[in-house]
Protein backbone atom coordinates (compact mmCIF):
# COMPACT_ATOMS: atom_id res chain seq x y z
CA UNK A 1 0.00 0.00 0.00
CA UNK A 2 1.17 4.08 -0.58
CA UNK A 3 -0.07 4.74 2.67
CA UNK A 4 -1.47 3.46 5.85
CA UNK A 5 -4.41 4.53 8.13
CA UNK A 6 -3.45 6.43 11.13
CA UNK A 7 -3.23 4.77 14.19
CA UNK A 8 -6.71 4.69 16.43
CA UNK A 9 -7.09 8.05 18.84
CA UNK A 10 -6.38 7.24 22.36
CA UNK A 11 -5.24 4.20 22.30
CA UNK A 12 -8.54 2.48 20.85
CA UNK A 13 -7.99 -0.30 18.60
CA UNK A 14 -9.80 -1.09 14.71
CA UNK A 15 -11.81 -4.23 14.95
CA UNK A 16 -11.74 -4.20 11.67
CA UNK A 17 -9.17 -2.41 9.17
CA UNK A 18 -8.50 -4.00 5.62
CA UNK A 19 -6.09 -2.63 2.52
CA UNK A 20 -6.98 -3.11 -1.26
CA UNK A 21 -4.70 -2.04 -3.64
CA UNK A 22 -7.60 -1.24 -6.53
CA UNK A 23 -11.06 -0.12 -4.64
CA UNK A 24 -12.52 -0.50 -8.24
CA UNK A 25 -12.60 -4.82 -7.81
CA UNK A 26 -14.87 -3.63 -4.50
CA UNK A 27 -16.66 -1.36 -6.22
CA UNK A 28 -17.43 -3.22 -9.07
CA UNK A 29 -18.65 -6.61 -7.16
CA UNK A 30 -21.02 -3.97 -4.87
CA UNK A 31 -22.06 -2.56 -7.41
CA UNK A 32 -23.52 -6.48 -8.61
CA UNK A 33 -25.78 -6.31 -5.48
CA UNK A 34 -27.01 -2.53 -5.38
CA UNK A 35 -30.60 -3.10 -5.72
CA UNK A 36 -31.45 -0.99 -2.51
CA UNK A 37 -30.10 1.45 -0.51
CA UNK A 38 -29.04 -0.13 2.34
CA UNK A 39 -26.46 -3.30 3.21
CA UNK A 40 -25.28 -5.35 5.94
CA UNK A 41 -21.77 -6.10 6.13
CA UNK A 42 -20.45 -9.33 7.91
CA UNK A 43 -16.56 -9.64 8.89
CA UNK A 44 -14.64 -12.56 10.00
CA UNK A 45 -11.41 -14.00 9.51
CA UNK A 46 -12.63 -16.07 6.40
CA UNK A 47 -13.05 -12.25 4.65
CA UNK A 48 -16.21 -9.80 4.36
CA UNK A 49 -19.93 -10.31 3.42
CA UNK A 50 -22.31 -7.73 2.02
CA UNK A 51 -25.88 -8.41 1.99
CA UNK A 52 -28.89 -6.78 0.16
CA UNK A 53 -32.62 -7.62 0.55
CA UNK A 54 -36.01 -6.29 -0.21
CA UNK A 55 -39.37 -7.11 0.90
CA UNK A 56 -37.81 -10.38 2.39
CA UNK A 57 -38.27 -12.46 -0.85
CA UNK A 58 -34.74 -11.64 -2.49
CA UNK A 59 -31.19 -11.65 -0.58
CA UNK A 60 -28.08 -10.85 -2.63
CA UNK A 61 -24.73 -11.63 -0.66
CA UNK A 62 -21.46 -10.62 -2.34
CA UNK A 63 -18.34 -12.77 -0.90
CA UNK A 64 -14.87 -11.16 -1.48
CA UNK A 65 -12.62 -14.00 0.48
CA UNK A 66 -9.73 -12.04 2.68
CA UNK A 67 -7.13 -13.41 0.64
CA UNK A 68 -8.74 -10.67 -2.17
CA UNK A 69 -7.59 -8.19 0.09
CA UNK A 70 -3.58 -7.09 0.26
CA UNK A 71 -3.94 -6.92 4.22
CA UNK A 72 -7.40 -8.24 5.80
CA UNK A 73 -7.65 -8.00 10.17
CA UNK A 74 -10.51 -9.00 12.15
CA UNK A 75 -9.84 -8.41 15.74
CA UNK A 76 -13.34 -9.94 16.81
CA UNK A 77 -14.95 -13.60 16.33
CA UNK A 78 -17.24 -11.11 13.69
CA UNK A 79 -17.73 -8.00 13.34
CA UNK A 80 -21.76 -6.98 11.63
CA UNK A 81 -23.04 -3.18 10.90
CA UNK A 82 -25.47 -2.07 8.38
CA UNK A 83 -24.22 0.80 6.22
CA UNK A 84 -25.93 2.68 3.46
CA UNK A 85 -24.37 1.33 -0.11
CA UNK A 86 -25.25 3.81 -2.09
CA UNK A 87 -23.00 6.77 -0.05
CA UNK A 88 -20.13 3.80 0.18
CA UNK A 89 -20.02 3.35 -3.65
CA UNK A 90 -20.01 6.96 -4.30
CA UNK A 91 -16.88 7.31 -1.89
CA UNK A 92 -15.07 3.84 -3.30
CA UNK A 93 -15.91 5.64 -6.85
CA UNK A 94 -14.59 9.26 -5.75
CA UNK A 95 -12.07 9.06 -8.25
CA UNK A 96 -14.09 8.12 -10.92
CA UNK A 97 -15.30 4.52 -12.62
CA UNK A 98 -11.92 4.46 -15.08
CA UNK A 99 -7.95 5.56 -14.11
CA UNK A 100 -4.93 6.36 -16.51
CA UNK A 101 -3.20 3.19 -17.37
CA UNK A 102 -0.81 1.96 -14.71
CA UNK A 103 -2.95 3.24 -11.87
CA UNK A 104 -5.59 2.88 -9.75
CA UNK A 105 -7.05 3.97 -6.89
CA UNK A 106 -5.68 2.48 -3.35
CA UNK A 107 -8.08 1.68 -0.84
CA UNK A 108 -7.65 1.38 3.36
CA UNK A 109 -11.09 0.54 4.77
CA UNK A 110 -11.20 0.73 9.16
CA UNK A 111 -14.02 0.52 11.85
CA UNK A 112 -13.55 0.73 15.17
CA UNK A 113 -16.64 -1.11 16.47
CA UNK A 114 -20.04 -0.48 16.86
CA UNK A 115 -21.01 3.07 16.99
CA UNK A 116 -18.29 4.31 15.00
CA UNK A 117 -18.11 5.46 11.32
CA UNK A 118 -16.78 3.05 8.54
CA UNK A 119 -13.83 5.18 7.52
CA UNK A 120 -12.49 4.77 3.89
CA UNK A 121 -8.67 6.44 2.78
CA UNK A 122 -8.49 6.13 -0.72
CA UNK A 123 -5.35 7.48 -2.55
CA UNK A 124 -4.73 7.58 -6.49
CA UNK A 125 -1.66 9.89 -7.65
CA UNK A 126 -0.67 10.75 -4.22
CA UNK A 127 -3.84 12.36 -3.31
CA UNK A 128 -5.88 11.07 -0.20
CA UNK A 129 -9.54 11.63 0.31
CA UNK A 130 -10.80 10.37 3.77
CA UNK A 131 -14.30 9.35 3.80
CA UNK A 132 -16.45 8.81 6.95
CA UNK A 133 -19.83 6.84 6.55
CA UNK A 134 -21.97 6.94 9.41
CA UNK A 135 -22.94 2.94 10.29
CA UNK A 136 -26.39 2.11 11.84
CA UNK A 137 -27.49 -1.33 14.25
CA UNK A 138 -27.77 -4.31 11.76
CA UNK A 139 -31.30 -5.60 11.51
CA UNK A 140 -32.55 -9.36 11.56
CA UNK A 141 -31.61 -11.15 8.11
CA UNK A 142 -33.37 -13.52 6.06
CA UNK A 143 -32.02 -17.05 6.64
CA UNK A 144 -32.88 -19.22 3.30
CA UNK A 145 -31.61 -21.91 5.33
CA UNK A 146 -29.95 -23.32 1.89
CA UNK A 147 -27.05 -26.06 3.10
CA UNK A 148 -26.20 -28.33 0.31
CA UNK A 149 -28.12 -31.06 2.00
CA UNK A 150 -31.36 -29.49 0.66
CA UNK A 151 -30.29 -28.84 -2.61
CA UNK A 152 -32.92 -30.94 -5.10
CA UNK A 153 -31.60 -29.70 -8.69
CA UNK A 154 -27.99 -28.07 -9.45
CA UNK A 155 -26.85 -27.23 -12.90
CA UNK A 156 -24.08 -25.07 -13.53
CA UNK A 157 -23.78 -23.01 -16.86
CA UNK A 158 -21.59 -20.68 -18.54
CA UNK A 159 -22.44 -17.36 -17.80
CA UNK A 160 -22.96 -16.43 -22.00
CA UNK A 161 -25.28 -19.35 -22.08
CA UNK A 162 -27.86 -17.32 -19.13
CA UNK A 163 -27.34 -14.11 -20.75
CA UNK A 164 -28.13 -14.92 -24.59
CA UNK A 165 -31.64 -16.39 -22.47
CA UNK A 166 -32.22 -13.12 -20.78
CA UNK A 167 -31.91 -11.39 -23.74
CA UNK A 168 -33.95 -13.40 -26.11
CA UNK A 169 -36.71 -14.12 -23.61
CA UNK A 170 -39.70 -11.65 -23.47
CA UNK A 171 -39.10 -9.74 -20.18
CA UNK A 172 -42.33 -8.14 -20.58
CA UNK A 173 -43.46 -11.22 -18.52
CA UNK A 174 -44.22 -11.00 -14.86
CA UNK A 175 -42.58 -14.61 -14.51
CA UNK A 176 -39.72 -16.47 -15.07
CA UNK A 177 -40.41 -20.27 -14.95
CA UNK A 178 -37.65 -22.48 -14.81
CA UNK A 179 -37.90 -26.18 -14.86
CA UNK A 180 -35.43 -28.67 -14.22
CA UNK A 181 -35.58 -32.22 -14.45
CA UNK A 182 -33.29 -35.54 -15.06
CA UNK A 183 -34.93 -36.12 -18.50
CA UNK A 184 -35.90 -33.60 -21.42
CA UNK A 185 -36.62 -31.05 -21.48
CA UNK A 186 -33.65 -31.12 -18.54
CA UNK A 187 -33.21 -27.30 -18.17
CA UNK A 188 -35.94 -24.94 -19.96
CA UNK A 189 -36.64 -20.95 -19.26
CA UNK A 190 -40.02 -19.83 -20.37
CA UNK A 191 -41.39 -16.64 -20.10
CA UNK A 192 -45.37 -15.65 -20.70
CA UNK A 193 -45.42 -11.85 -22.25
CA UNK A 194 -47.05 -9.74 -24.46
CA UNK A 195 -45.79 -11.57 -27.85
CA UNK A 196 -46.67 -15.18 -26.03
CA UNK A 197 -45.06 -17.95 -24.57
CA UNK A 198 -41.40 -18.52 -25.55
CA UNK A 199 -39.38 -21.47 -23.95
CA UNK A 200 -35.58 -21.92 -24.25
CA UNK A 201 -34.47 -25.32 -23.57
CA UNK A 202 -30.85 -26.17 -22.47
CA UNK A 203 -29.68 -29.82 -23.12
CA UNK A 204 -27.95 -31.40 -19.86
CA UNK A 205 -25.21 -32.00 -23.13
CA UNK A 206 -24.93 -28.26 -24.02
CA UNK A 207 -21.74 -27.24 -24.58
CA UNK A 208 -22.85 -24.44 -22.08
CA UNK A 209 -23.31 -26.90 -19.48
CA UNK A 210 -20.42 -27.60 -17.19
CA UNK A 211 -22.46 -29.70 -14.84
CA UNK A 212 -26.03 -31.26 -13.94
CA UNK A 213 -27.10 -33.23 -11.26
CA UNK A 214 -31.36 -33.10 -11.57
CA UNK A 215 -32.14 -35.59 -9.06
CA UNK A 216 -36.49 -34.70 -9.81
CA UNK A 217 -38.52 -32.72 -12.08
CA UNK A 218 -39.24 -29.29 -10.74
CA UNK A 219 -41.01 -26.30 -12.20
CA UNK A 220 -41.35 -22.99 -10.39
CA UNK A 221 -41.80 -19.19 -11.62
CA UNK A 222 -40.13 -16.27 -9.70
CA UNK A 223 -41.13 -12.73 -10.22
CA UNK A 224 -38.89 -10.88 -12.76
CA UNK A 225 -39.06 -7.58 -11.00
CA UNK A 226 -37.11 -10.03 -8.40
CA UNK A 227 -34.81 -11.99 -10.21
CA UNK A 228 -33.73 -8.26 -12.29
CA UNK A 229 -31.16 -7.08 -10.15
CA UNK A 230 -29.12 -10.11 -10.30
CA UNK A 231 -28.94 -9.41 -14.17
CA UNK A 232 -25.85 -6.84 -12.67
CA UNK A 233 -23.52 -10.10 -11.35
CA UNK A 234 -24.56 -12.03 -14.72
CA UNK A 235 -22.65 -9.49 -16.70
CA UNK A 236 -19.73 -9.45 -14.57
CA UNK A 237 -19.32 -13.37 -14.35
CA UNK A 238 -18.44 -16.04 -15.76
CA UNK A 239 -20.06 -19.04 -14.74
CA UNK A 240 -23.12 -19.45 -13.00
CA UNK A 241 -24.72 -21.98 -10.70
CA UNK A 242 -28.53 -22.99 -10.12
CA UNK A 243 -29.79 -24.43 -7.39
CA UNK A 244 -33.68 -24.94 -6.09
CA UNK A 245 -34.63 -26.86 -2.72
CA UNK A 246 -37.67 -29.28 -2.34
CA UNK A 247 -39.56 -25.71 -1.86
CA UNK A 248 -38.36 -24.37 -5.18
CA UNK A 249 -36.28 -21.52 -3.43
CA UNK A 250 -33.79 -20.35 -6.09
CA UNK A 251 -29.85 -19.98 -6.07
CA UNK A 252 -28.36 -17.80 -8.36
CA UNK A 253 -24.29 -18.26 -7.65
CA UNK A 254 -22.18 -16.57 -9.77
CA UNK A 255 -18.48 -16.35 -10.15
CA UNK A 256 -16.80 -13.34 -11.25
CA UNK A 257 -13.06 -12.97 -11.77
CA UNK A 258 -11.64 -10.16 -11.80
CA UNK A 259 -9.01 -8.36 -13.96
CA UNK A 260 -6.01 -9.77 -12.00
CA UNK A 261 -7.42 -13.08 -12.40
CA UNK A 262 -8.84 -13.54 -8.23
CA UNK A 263 -12.35 -15.02 -8.14
CA UNK A 264 -15.23 -13.81 -6.06
CA UNK A 265 -18.90 -15.05 -5.88
CA UNK A 266 -21.98 -12.91 -5.78
CA UNK A 267 -25.24 -15.21 -4.32
CA UNK A 268 -28.83 -14.09 -5.01
CA UNK A 269 -32.03 -16.28 -3.26
CA UNK A 270 -35.43 -15.99 -4.64
CA UNK A 271 -38.42 -17.20 -3.13
CA UNK A 272 -40.76 -18.36 -5.75
CA UNK A 273 -43.83 -17.07 -6.87
CA UNK A 274 -46.77 -18.15 -4.10
CA UNK A 275 -49.51 -16.81 -6.34
CA UNK A 276 -48.79 -19.43 -9.48
CA UNK A 277 -50.60 -22.68 -8.77
CA UNK A 278 -49.83 -26.38 -9.43
CA UNK A 279 -52.75 -26.32 -11.77
CA UNK A 280 -51.70 -23.54 -14.07
CA UNK A 281 -48.48 -25.16 -14.34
Amino acid sequence: MPFSAPPPASGERYVLSASLDNARHLSSLLRAVHFQDHATCFATASGLRVTVEDAKCIQANAFIQAEIFQEFSVQEESVMFRISLSVLLDCLTIFGTSSLPGTSPALRMCYRGYGYPLMLFLEEGGVVTVCKINTQEPEELLDFDFCSTKVVNKIILQSEGLREAFAELDMTSEVLQITMSPDKPYFRLSTFGNAGSAHLDYPRDSDLMEAFHCSQTQTNRYKISLLKPSTKALALSCKVSIRTDAQGFLSLQYMIRNEDGQICFVEYYCCPDENITEAEL
